[in-house]
């Protein structure tokens, strides 16, 4: 199965060239101010992507979701997913996604740190096989450009708990890239660097 990663898009989906493959995955952040019109605007484009499926988390950005969810908009095709601390299986393959990131509730989905956000890891199972989250764990791909590291100490301890294969994030745009820290790889799949240029090509993976 190939995965096409891609992520903190900021209503720039449309200007993206995505390659084929079998799970189109993208790890939020798909709006800039999060209003219902960017929400809308996203999801008609995610939903006409040809791949087999498509999974989509929110990010800090993205408010409506926050606010209303899928309530307000029409029923997703059936080979669009939408994950808020859930899991979906798609040809044996078992994902969990989450949009949730630490902090102090500025911004969309934001947990504090420690007891409150590790209740959301506690969710993910033992058997998740593609981990999707917006925010990385802490130390991995999520180095801002002051050298300041801000990813979830909670979801760190959580994934090498679980050792999980594969972890796809984002939220950190100058920290794209692949990392392996056995057992799991790590993918930060960005699509726009910190000045929100389009440098970062999606990424494939397969599993």
């Amino acid at each position: 199965m190939k995965l096409v990663c891609i992520g903190d898009t900021h209503n720039k989906h449309q200007e993206i060239n995505i390659p084929n493959g079998d799970v189109l995955i993208h790890v939020g952040d798909f709006t800039e101010a999060g209003t219902k019109h960017e929400t809308l605007d996203f999801l008609e484009w995610f939903s006409e992507r040809p791949h087999k499926h498509k999974i989509f988390i929110a990010g800090n950005h993205d408010f409506f979701m926050e606010k209303s969810g899928l309530s307000e908009f029409p029923e997703l095709p059936p080979d669009v997913f939408y994950l808020e601390d859930e899991g979906v299986e798609i040809e044996g393959v078992k994902f969990w996604g989450s949009p949730v990131t630490p902090g102090n509730g500025t911004w969309a989905f934001n947990r504090k740190r420690g007891k409150q956000i590790r209740s959301h890891w506690n969710k993910i199972p033992g058997d998740t096989q593609v981990l999707i989250t917006h925010t990385p764990p802490y130390s991995i791909k999520d180095r801002l450009s002051n050298k300041r590291h801000i990813g979830c100490e909670e979801l760190f301890k959580r994934v090498k708990q679980l050792q999980l294969p594969l972890h796809i994030f984002g939220h950190i745009h100058n920290n794209y890239g692949k990392t392996r820290i056995s057992p799991t790889t790590y993918i930060n799949a960005s699509s726009l660097d910190d000045q929100y240029r389009f440098h970062h090509s999606p990424i494939i993976f397969e599993v």
